[in-house]
């Protein structure tokens, strides 16, 4: 059984039963045994190919979870909306001027177009992007760690998320295509800061470990107007989540961004730990998570889950 509820003038199928739903969704995507687990990091490496989760948290307060939905993960570039966010904040509009808001259409850690764009990356989801938002943060705070740890936090309402040590060390290990963006950049004028604190936040940023109940939670206030509904503080302006939305629809699949825009139609950010998080305007946000990854850097079975459940929901935002 189904009701509708109106949401952002059009109807969402809502299930009578949703736990019942989601545990059906994540059995089906359990038999997909497409991908492979990020092994470039080697503490990622180490993770169980087994684990799958999948959370739906709705504005009205209700969390919703079935599979491994409070084991905490290695978040990866799903980090990289709360350092935007921060970014945004602090810098104003300036921020575009050093970073664009553009689909790249080349792979997230291309060298070779941020060459022939003289240092400016294409947008804040790539890495290129969010290492230039990781100099914006060093900048501009004096604890910058600090900043993001504090907000996230805050946002998700539990205090005893951390990092993952073993994750950091492992990505600087690493690290040094990213060192390569960070020091190009650095030579068209682009990173302010010294480039090895640069490149320690964003590494450190990414070895952020949330559940996919944290991370449902966390991001409410971008399907809220940037209010969160749970303290009822604006985290950010209307305009401004709308704009995290915009680039979310547009690059935070990676280059699959576009096939998941048809096939599903919500803004979404994937992290090479496996997780997903997508954002359903006034309804609330979906988080899935399973550590093999498609050829594309995105959790197939994440990627599986969250298309059935919009689909079957009436998600999409187009």
């Amino acid at each position: 059984m189904t009701h509708d509820v109106i949401s952002g003038g059009q109807s969402i199928h809502a299930p009578d039963n949703l736990k019942k739903l989601l545990q059906s969704i994540l059995q089906q995507a359990l038999t997909v045994n497409d991908g492979k687990v990020a092994d470039y990091i080697p503490a990622l490496a180490e993770v169980k190919s087994d684990y799958c989760a999948l959370t739906v948290a709705t504005l009205d307060g209700k969390v919703t979870s079935v599979g491994d939905a409070s084991t905490p993960f290695s978040i990866q570039s799903i980090s990289k909306i709360f350092g935007l966010m921060l970014a945004m904040e602090r810098m104003g509009d300036s921020l575009w001027e050093r970073v664009q808001m553009e689909p790249s259409g080349q792979p997230f850690n291309s060298i070779v177009q941020l060459e022939w764009e003289r240092g400016i990356p294409r947008n804040p989801m790539i890495n290129a992007g969010a290492i230039l938002v990781s100099d914006v943060l060093v900048s501009h705070y004096s604890a910058s760690k600090s900043a993001v740890l504090s907000m996230v936090r805050g946002l998700c309402n539990r205090d005893t998320v951390g990092v993952d040590s073993r994750v950091h060390e492992s990505e600087k290990d690493h690290g040094a295509r990213n060192a390569a963006l960070a020091y190009l950049m650095k030579s068209f004028g682009n990173i302010e800061s010294d480039v090895e604190e640069v490149l320690d936040h964003y590494f450190w940023q990414c070895a952020l470990t949330m559940s996919t109940e944290d991370l449902a939670r966390s991001f409410a206030f971008l399907a809220n107007r940037g209010k969160c509904p749970r303290s009822g503080k604006q985290i950010t302006s209307h305009r401004d989540a709308q704009r995290i939305n915009a680039l979310l629809s547009t690059s935070g699949m990676y280059d699959q961004s576009g096939q998941f825009a048809f096939t599903v139609g919500l803004p979404a950010k994937s992290g090479v730990g496996g997780g997903i998080v997508a954002i359903v305007p006034d309804y609330g946000v979906i988080a899935a998570w399973s550590p093999p990854l498609n050829s594309f850097g995105n959790s197939a079975r994440g990627m599986a889950m969250i298309r059935n459940l919009a689909n079957q929901l009436g998600l999409s935002v187009y």
